[in-house]
């Protein structure tokens, strides 16, 4: 697969820019006229190979200008990565893996070659020419998160299994929307959800992390969350609020097509082999409105569960601000007509 790399920013001019092609691989995360939170899990197995779900790490057009921004991140705030001492062992087991998927799924762009501990990774898009021992961090120039999360698109949490809970222990967070890792660390399933409504109510996480507690090896499972952003900004953190926060009040009917977003996470969690522990993969994928009407389906549907949206998870969200303008900017491209069932265009 021949990919070409968009030369783009997320931040101060915002030249980021979808293809034809990025467009219709878009993992649209509404497959019904509204909307209402849920765990909504299923396999993670690949798909289509011209859609997000093609291989099961996913490399796109935006892979180069993404590890160019989150370097821009952890250079302002080295914090964005941390791991607690103890899981080094779940360290190595997602470099192991994040290294096979994208070298089986990319081979042009990734090779791994294994000679017992003797590791060999090359990265082509990012002119990475690696050898080290398997296991041994001083052969690497950064502990082996984060040396292989500053070459993977997506933010990347590990939680260690203990005491019937889940526990967020290491991470690598520059793309995240208004959560901090710094802020979360050390924290279980329970306490890192908190704050998100409705969901505690109906016994969602309840549910989830019983799931995930029995997640098994080999099996990984994926689902969809979504929000919105202003501007294709990829560092929506917490410790960045005042860069982007100001932006919600930007929206004007003029320049909704360019300016807002719809930020679709696609979130995979993988048991690994030696730790136990949990991967948690929360790719981000953005599309402006312009960008998103392309596709009647979508334009449609996302109009009303936009429209309808439960006030407390607009709330939560930080929609309320520009949704009035949204959605009647969105109404011009909904015609009233049936759509069909499922998330991928007609």
């Amino acid at each position: 697969m021949n990919i070409a790399f968009n030369d783009e920013t997320f931040r101060d001019d915002f030249t980021f820019r979808n293809s034809p092609q990025a467009i219709r691989r878009f993992p649209f995360p509404f497959h019904e006229d509204s909307y209402m939170y849920a765990v909504n899990m299923e396999p993670h197995v690949p798909l289509a190979r011209d859609s997000a779900y093609g291989t099961l790490i996913d490399v796109d057009e935006h892979y180069v200008a993404e590890m160019r921004d989150r370097a821009l991140v952890l250079k302002e705030d080295p914090l964005r990565y941390q791991a607690l001492p103890h899981m080094m062992t779940a360290q190595w087991d997602t470099l192991e893996l994040l290294m096979e998927q994208q070298a089986a799924g990319y081979p042009e762009l990734f090779t791994l070659t294994r000679d017992g501990d003797r590791w060999h990774w090359i990265n082509r898009p990012l002119n990475i020419d690696q050898r080290f021992t398997f296991g041994d961090a001083a052969t690497l120039p950064c502990e082996p998160l984060e040396y292989i999360t500053r070459q993977a698109q997506g933010d990347f949490c590990i939680v260690d299994q203990r005491d019937g809970n889940l526990w967020m222990d290491a991470g690598m967070v520059t793309t995240q929307a208004d959560w901090s890792l710094d802020f979360d660390i050390g924290m279980n399933f329970m306490e890192w959800h908190g704050p998100v409504p409705l969901a505690h109510q109906i016994g969602v996480f309840d549910r989830a992390l019983k799931f995930l507690l029995n997640l098994q090896q080999g099996r990984p499972v994926r689902r969809l969350n979504w929000t919105m952003t202003i501007n294709a900004r990829l560092d929506t953190s917490p410790e960045n609020y005042h860069k982007w926060g100001p932006d919600r009040a930007t929206v004007t009917p003029e320049n909704v097509g360019n300016k807002v977003h719809l930020r679709c996470e696609l979130q995979s969690l993988w048991r690994l082999p030696r730790s136990n522990g949990i991967l948690f993969v929360i790719r981000c994928f953005l599309i402006k409105m312009e960008e998103l009407v392309t596709v009647p389906k979508w334009a449609r549907r996302f109009h009303r569960v936009l429209r309808d949206l439960p006030p407390e998870l607009a709330d939560y969200k930080g929609l309320t601000r520009y949704r009035p303008t949204t959605v009647a900017w969105l109404a011009k491209y909904d015609d009233g007509a049936p759509t069909s069932p499922g998330f991928f265009p007609d």
